[in-house]
């Protein structure tokens, strides 16, 4: 039996009592529930809304509350305050089992086992589950498996009857149950703040708020210690590697209210437990400021540290290789190719033979590829071993298909192992390679490089491909500004654009912009087959989303043949407002994949066929941070959405799906390393905080065949002649020239 409060004001109420007979609307993260019920006495059923904890039809509710008339859906029953009993009639019991409620349990089985048990059947399941082999169909795997889902299912219950009482919505209470198990209400009660570094989705304010209402002081101990972390880790997320220390105290001030002396203890006792690491940048210079002080989270000290040592241990270390005359090289591989290479090509080609550890870096269009397909070429003659990688999924299939070496993820090179808990190449484990090549490097982030480097030999040449001028990784760190910038390594600016690529308004297009030059317009009215690349001209921000969806789901497949859910991408410089990701997806989802919610998480509903994409890294399943798919199906029943991931079916737990977001449109820092045939890409005054010169760059740069820009040139204006970049305190170029 359970008690829910959800109103602690004192009115006046309707007592109702029935059987649920089905659940309409439940929303997975806050409880929110609209279902029809069976009340006794009354004909017809009755819906009724509020807030219920796992509702599963058969179960008897007992609830106090009011009656509303909703202006659209009539009459209904708003709760205020609920009991539940499980069902007593063969009927219910039935509709309870064959709710999906009990992993194992359909509508088919639990028909066969109340028709054989009766009234008796939940009291055998809690009690006497043995007895299930007695009906056809049910083996010993089956009733361990009935057994467990039992178990937990009556265990969630109890831990969401405690967090929903302390504000935490019942979509994390199956979270927070996966990770502590029966501990659950000890761990909150003993220290909130552990969820928010723990399980994730569940922040430090969401912590913050449970730990109020179990009373924790503000000034605690353990409650500043957690906002510190959480501030450096919000900074981490927008990019900093590290902060100076007398602007992280009065940031942490700020968000936690406390005084200053209290901020420093804490910060004191982290620092000991080496939690943090304070770094006194001073250190070596002779015209120092004072407090020059670098405060770390300590993983990203240990990698930032490593990443410039490791560096530096490659570029002296002797090549496992044997030299090549260059010249016959380059004689020998441009006969091979049946091409004529430029003179920055050639040059290139020369420094990655002579070089340990090389950065090449230009636009789309600047010939790249062909430097990278002769550099392998020469490689593979002499017999190197070659490994080609890159961030995400696409850009590794990308670099397969341009080059004809197969490449993979940086993740599935290192290859992740749980008995190891982490990646299985390392520096006791290193990769088999003479030469390895990343592309896509501007992705990089401290963390994935230092795993990388800690699995290069130390012989092995290291190839760094990328544009320096798209955004920064969405993690922490600036490596390829840093390492370009410390003078360390050999760079090779690739800047001349070649013929093949100049008859694409795209490529001509990305290198004016980046030039900080207005781009080519072209009218949509104009011969859409001759060009790649057009601007549509609207300022009203409700237009523009008409626009667009007019564009992904008839225009732009009519007339060029594209697949508008495959191969359309729509890029957005926000997640929030009328072209956002997350109002674009919504339309965008009716549009292209209209149905019925099967899944729905908060404003989130899910269905087979939606496009999505993966938001955190994921080791457990190899899917990580970026990667897009498929919906192929939702097993209501055994509440589990199977995901398709470059031809690999993933199964997700409806608790796991807050990893999960619909990809028909991303954020233009989400579609890094990613290429599509086409991509559309609002751009309006609106977004004025983000309008800059290299967010416009890597959104235009995305697209393969056809780009269509829609808003206005006052925008696109402020956004190109807009160079100034965000800047990120990071130590690796330092680091680096020490």
């Amino acid at each position: 039996m359970t008690i829910i409060n959800n109103s602690g004001m004192e009115k006046q109420f309707t007592t109702l009592s029935g059987q649920i007979e089905r659940i309409t609307y439940t929303n997975l993260e806050n409880g929110f529930t609209i279902a029809r019920v069976k009340v006794y006495g009354r004909r017809d059923l009755v819906t009724i809304v509020g807030n219920l904890i796992s509702p599963a039809p058969g179960e008897i509710l007992k609830m106090k509350g009011e009656w509303t008339q909703h202006p659209r859906f009539g009459e209904q029953f708003k709760i205020w305050q609920y009991k539940t009993t499980i069902p007593a009639t063969v009927y219910g019991i039935k509709k309870y089992l064959g709710s999906g409620l009990i992993k194992g349990i359909g509508p088919k089985m639990a028909d066969r086992i109340v028709n054989y048990f009766g009234k008796d059947t939940l009291e055998i399941i809690e009690k006497k589950s043995e007895r299930l082999s007695q009906v056809s169909g049910i083996g010993k795997k089956r009733i361990a498996m009935i057994q467990a889902a039992w178990e937990e299912q009556k265990e969630i219950r109890e831990v969401m009857l405690f967090l929903q009482a302390h504000g935490v919505s019942s979509g994390y209470a199956t979270k927070i149950f996966k990770q502590y198990k029966n501990n659950s209400i000890a761990v909150v009660q003993e220290n909130p703040y552990r969820l928010a570094t723990d399980i994730f989705g569940i922040g430090f304010i969401t912590a913050d708020e449970i730990a109020k209402k179990l009373g924790f002081a503000m000034d605690c101990q353990v409650r500043v210690e957690a906002g510190i972390l959480y501030v450096l880790h919000q900074l981490a997320d927008e990019g900093h590697v590290y902060y100076p220390y007398e602007p992280l105290l009065q940031k942490v001030k700020e968000t936690l209210n406390v005084n200053r002396e209290i901020i420093i203890k804490a910060l004191a006792l982290i620092t000991f437990e080496r939690k943090v690491i304070i770094e006194d940048l001073n250190e070596g210079l002779e015209n120092y400021k004072e407090n020059n002080k670098a405060v770390f989270l300590a993983k990203y000290h240990l990698c930032e540290t490593n990443i410039s040592a490791r560096l530096k241990n490659i570029l002296k270390t002797p090549k496992a290789i044997r030299q090549v005359n260059q010249e016959k090289a380059l004689v020998w591989v441009q006969k091979k190719l049946d091409i004529t290479l430029a003179k920055s090509q050639t040059a290139a080609i020369k420094s990655a033979l002579i070089n340990k550890v090389l950065v090449i870096t230009g636009g789309p269009g600047t010939g790249k590829t062909t430097i990278i397909h002769a550099i392998l070429k020469i490689f593979s003659k002499i017999n190197a071993r070659i490994l080609l990688a890159a961030p995400t999924g696409r850009a590794a299939k990308k670099m397969s298909e341009t080059t004809g070496h197969t490449a993979k993820t940086i993740h599935r090179l290192l290859e992740f192992s749980f008995a190891q808990g982490g990646f299985s190449k390392n520096e006791k484990n290193p990769l088999k390679t003479d030469l390895l090549v990343i592309d896509e490097t501007s992705m990089l982030d401290t963390i994935l490089l230092h795993h990388l480097l800690k699995a290069v030999p130390a012989s092995a040449t290291l190839i760094l491909v990328g544009d320096v001028n798209q955004l920064p990784a969405v993690g922490a760190g600036n490596v390829l500004g840093d390492i370009m910038g410390s003078g360390r390594v050999p760079v090779v600016k690739l800047t001349e654009i070649f013929r093949q690529a100049q008859g694409s308004l795209i490529i001509v297009n990305a290198h004016k912009i980046n030039n900080g030059f207005l781009p080519t317009f072209n009218s949509p009215d104009s011969n859409l087959k001759k060009q790649d690349f057009y601007f549509i001209s609207q300022e009203d921000p409700e237009k523009v989303l008409e626009i667009i969806l007019r564009l992904a789901g008839e225009r732009i497949p009519a007339k060029f043949g594209f697949d508008p859910v495959e191969d359309i991408q729509v890029l957005t410089p926000m997640h929030r407002g009328i072209v956002g990701a997350g109002n674009l997806n919504m339309r965008l989802q009716e549009l292209l994949n209209p149905g019925e919610n099967k899944v729905i998480l908060g404003k989130r509903g899910f269905r087979p066929n939606d496009k999505v994409m993966q938001i955190k890294n994921n080791y457990d399943k190899s899917v990580f941070n970026g990667d897009i798919g498929r919906i192929i199906r939702i097993e209501t029943e055994l509440k589990e959405v199977i995901i398709c991931f470059d031809g690999k079916e993933i199964c997700y737990d409806f608790s796991e799906l807050d990893e999960i977001r619909l990809a028909y449109a991303v954020s233009v820092h989400k579609s890094q390393g990613s290429e599509y045939p086409v991509v559309i890409i609002p751009v309006l005054i609106q977004h004025y905080i983000l309008l800059q010169r290299n967010l416009v760059y890597t959104a235009i740069t995305r697209g393969r065949k056809l780009v269509v820009m829609v808003g206005t040139k006052k925008a696109m204006a402020i956004a190109v002649h807009n160079n100034k970049t965000i800047k990120r305190f990071t130590g690796l170029k330092q680091r680096l020239i020490k």
